[in-house]
């Protein structure tokens, strides 16, 4: 396949997914006030970016170390010298010249690379990748729980959630659940049309009154996280739109009442052609990425200290490139960290080379790493959930992926 991907493009007119503006979305949620007063006198949050489309990991984080790199990823190949030199992030690993927030931020132990990662899935359709991705479970079933969701419901007695508010366009399914506290709202951040926004009011005040109230805050919510800095300016991009719903979000969850967990989604990373190599549609939106990553160091100001970010995808793409100079849907890609609690400076890698014998029926970077580990090890660190909580519960059936030690400190 060497065009964009058509499944990536279907319109979802009949759903909550048609709102979304600008290709971004955020969902906050609140906690009780006891919360915040954890025993060691942390005050944790968490970020949780979702980026979908399928992130080209190997273009991101090249391992330029590998021999057989270069010659796989051709004129999309980072190279560690020239105009648009590739950041060395040790002595194989190099990070896309896009992304100078997150190279000081991993020079300053505060950011982390896991490589050679996946979920479970081992398909190709964006849907059902990214319905494993947010819903925990091990294989597609259009669930309407995520896994974050059910993080909140199995913590520690005392730390429950009080209530939820989902700011943004559609709320990921990571986040969704059933629970009768929790409401979510389609407001667009930072891009809302107020005529818009009160005709979708009274939309659900007929069909769905808790939803229509918690638009209702929601809009309130989104006027408080927006200032003269947080106006769209001519001609932003979906890397401005980036950093902009970043700007929001990392306004609200510094306030001492504010949310402390929260989830965005940002859209458009299917590089079937021309993604480009340091240059070109893939390093836009990286440097979008990377902003958002700035607005959320920021924004949370003092509370930076004690955030973790999660940036994860629902797959990679080929080591190959394809005849258009893209990459197709593939296995293999990387997650980042990001953060004051991260315990950063480290590339995180069993790495399974590229040879061709290594790779994931012939076309992938075979994964060596479960995404589910690494999140059940922020999770773990950051919130105290039990391990049996996090195998059962949160990522159902999950057992043989132990949570990841050393991603928090």
């Amino acid at each position: 396949m060497t065009m964009d991907c058509r499944e990536s493009q279907t319109s979802f007119a009949t759903t909550r997914r048609a709102l979304l503006v600008g290709g971004a979305s955020f969902a906050a949620w609140a906690y009780l006030p006891k919360f915040a007063r954890a025993a060691d006198g942390r005050d944790p949050r968490l970020i949780v970016v979702i980026l979908r489309g399928a992130l080209d990991g190997l273009a991101t984080v090249a391992p330029l170390g590998d021999p057989d790199y270069a010659g796989l990823h051709g004129s999309i190949a980072l190279t560690p010298d020239g105009p648009h030199a590739a950041l060395m992030l040790d002595s194989f690993f190099a990070l896309h010249p896009a992304m100078p927030e997150f190279f000081r931020m991993y020079r300053e132990k505060q950011a982390a690379v896991i490589h050679a990662v996946a979920t479970s899935y081992r398909d190709r359709s964006h849907f059902d990748g990214q319905d494993v991705l947010e819903s925990g479970f091990a294989a597609p079933g259009r669930v309407q729980s995520g896994w974050l969701n059910r993080a909140l419901e199995g913590l520690p007695k005392g730390q429950r959630v009080m209530s939820a508010l989902a700011v943004g366009p559609t709320t990921p399914l990571v986040l969704r659940g059933a629970a009768p506290t929790v409401g979510w709202a389609p407001v667009a951040l930072p891009q809302a049309d107020d005529d818009t926004a009160m005709r979708l009011v009274e939309l659900y005040r007929h069909r769905d009154v808790a939803l229509a109230s918690a638009l209702t805050q929601g809009l309130q919510l989104e006027k408080a996280a927006q200032g003269d800095d947080m106006k769209p300016k001519p001609g932003t991009n979906g890397a401005g739109a980036m950093r902009l719903v970043a700007r929001g979000a990392a306004k609200l969850m510094a306030a001492d009442d504010g949310p402390r967990i929260a989830a965005l989604a940002f859209d458009g990373w299917d590089t079937h052609a021309n993604e480009g190599g340091p240059v070109g549609r893939l390093a836009q939106l990286l440097s979008g990425l990377d902003g958002a990553l700035a607005e959320f160091e920021s924004g949370l100001g003092a509370r930076w200290r004690d955030t973790v970010v999660v940036v994860a995808t629902e797959f990679g793409r080929t080591v190959r490139i394809n005849g258009t100079e893209g990459t197709d849907h593939g296995t293999g890609t990387i997650a980042l960290l990001a953060g004051g609690a991260v315990k950063g400076g480290q590339v995180i890698a069993d790495w399974p080379s590229l040879k061709p014998a290594s790779l994931y029926q012939g076309r992938d970077l075979l994964p060596t790493t479960d995404l589910r580990s690494v999140i059940k090890g922020v999770l773990q660190d950051q919130f105290g959930l039990a391990e049996h909580v996090l195998a059962e519960s949160v990522f159902p059936d999950s057992a043989a992926a132990k949570p990841m030690q050393g991603l928090v400190g």
